[in-house]
Formats: structure tokens, sequence, C-alpha cells
């Protein structure tokens, strides 16, 4: 969101942005009235634009497109799954089959398999295991989406595996952070909860997997919404213990507006549960700290 903000400061509306910068509704909109436009595909923007690529990441044939429309491009691609998408390139150089752990049709599913198409294949989740198919067993790894449920991952892994004993894992973790902290704590929360109410856009996937994880580990029962609003009354009939958490891309402003609502309805005593501390921040894109120094550089 950040950086499509200051896109809009430093050139001016309109910024054009390929699909969602994030998965979430208030984001957007909040965005499209300060002059973003978003399109589904690169062709959809104006020759000489400025287009932003989302924090979801696209594939190198999308970046093909943009030059050929010659437009200027911002990478807003988060920086976790950039992390995956260069696993992804240097082991299909080294080539190994890469077994990618996610969702289909998911925008980062689809940006990470343009990396190296003829390599990679897709697991989505641990039922689809058996339809795998491998060059050579001995020369495996497996990478995920990088907002699945933890579980679920480790289940499909655990299969993945099973069939493959030679399988080999990512140098370092692919479940964002934010993702992993918000399913640790609906773990912890879960069991004391006649609600859990999750924060965060329908097709936001880190947001459904915290329902999901909710109800597995004891929620009574587990709503998705958008904004306050959304909440039916009726929900919260005969409910001692609301549980609240949000997607990892949700504005603290809409939280809040659910707080307000619930202590509205006499849920006012708020306990916090903490399992992590987050402190890490992310830099904006590279084509903009440029502009934004030349800019500075130009007013000394």
């Amino acid at each position: 969101m950040i950086a499509v903000e200051k896109a809009l400061e430093q050139y001016g509306a309109p910024i054009y942005v390929r699909k969602q910068i994030v998965h979430n509704k208030y984001v957007v909109q909040t965005l499209e009235k300060q002059g973003a436009i978003f399109v589904d595909e690169t062709e959809e923007v104006p020759e000489g634009a400025i287009v932003v690529f989302s924090a979801h990441g696209v594939a190198p044939s999308v970046h093909d497109e943009a030059e050929a429309g010659k437009l200027a491009t911002i990478d807003a691609t988060c920086p976790l799954v950039t992390k995956v998408h260069k696993e992804a390139r240097r082991f299909a150089d080294e080539d190994y089959d890469i077994l990618l752990i996610g969702h289909e049709g998911h925008e980062e599913v689809v940006g990470t398999m343009g990396e190296a198409p003829d390599r990679i294949h897709l697991v989505d989740g641990a039922e689809d295991v058996a339809n795998v198919k491998v060059r050579d067993e001995s020369k495996l790894v497996w990478l995920s989406q990088t907002t699945l449920s933890v579980d679920e991952t480790m289940e499909t892994v655990g299969a993945l595996k099973e069939r493959f004993p030679l399988l080999v894992s990512p140098p370092s973790d692919d479940i964002c952070y934010a993702t992993q902290n918000r399913q640790v704590a609906v773990k912890q929360l879960a069991p004391e909860a006649d609600l859990l109410i999750v924060v965060g856009s329908k097709n936001s996937s880190n947001s459904v997997r915290l329902v999901e994880v909710g109800l597995e580990y004891g929620a009574k029962a587990a709503h998705l919404v958008d904004f306050a609003e959304e909440i039916d009354p009726a929900w919260l009939e005969g409910v001692r213990t609301v549980g609240l958490t949000s997607g990892a891309s949700v504005p603290e402003i809409l939280v809040d507006g659910v707080l307000q609502l619930l202590a509205a309805h006499g849920f006012e005593d708020v306990q916090i549960v903490k399992t992590a501390e987050e402190h890490l921040t992310f830099s904006l894109p590279k084509e903009l700290r440029r502009d934004l120094r030349a800019e500075a550089a130009g007013k000394v």
C-alpha cells in the first residue's frame, strides 16, 4: 500500500497497479480513491504509463510485456516472495525439479512458476502428492507459497518425503513471518473462543487460513469479515469469549472498528495474546527510492 501511495505522491495520478497490490478490499478501495487504477493484465496499461507490480510477484514474462509496452515499472514484490523466486531460479539452474506447495491460480504461485515453468510442479495439498511426476527422484527440492498454513504445508511436505525420501528442503522457511505469527496466536486463543472473528478479505489466502486454523484448534465458530458492519449480531448470541485476529495485510483501522463494535455489544474487556514481536520493515521499491533520492538531491 505504501509503495502505491508514495508513487502517487511522486508521479501523480493515475498510477496503474497490476492485480491487487495486496489482497484486501479496504486497501484497494482506499488507493482507488487516491488515483490508482487496478488492472488484471499488463496489456491494459496505456503505453508509457507507470505500472506497479503487486506484492505477490510476477513471472519474468510480465516484465517482458511491460518493456514491450514501454511502461515504467515499480516492482513492489514482497521480499519474502522474491526470496522464493531466487530459490526457484537457483535450483532450476542446478537442474532440480521443484515441487511448489501452493494453491492453483493464486497470483504468487503463478509468478513463481513463471520463473522456471519446465522445472516447477505445483503440489496443491497432501492429496495431490500422488499426482506428482518428476524426472529424477534424487534431484528434488520443495518450495512453498508464503501465505499457507504452516500445518498444511508440513503435512504436504511429510507426504512428499514419504514418497520421495531424497527430497531436499529449502535453505530457510518460505512461510511469511507475519502469517506464521498470526497462526501461532490463533492456535493459542482458539480453544478459549466461542467465536473467532478474522478481519480480512475472502481472496486473502493467509486470512482464509486463519479461519481454518481457528476451527481446527478449538474455536466453536469462526467468520471472515472485511469490515465491522459485516458482523451479524446473531453470531454474538450466547457467546462469552470472542477471539479476534487479522490477515497479514489488514490495516489496523479495520481491527479497531471491530473492537469498537464488540465493545458496543458488551465485549469491553480486551486481553492481548502476544506470541511474537514484529520489528521487521521493508524498504520502498528500488525504482521509487532512486527517484526520491534524485528529487532530494535536486533540491539541495
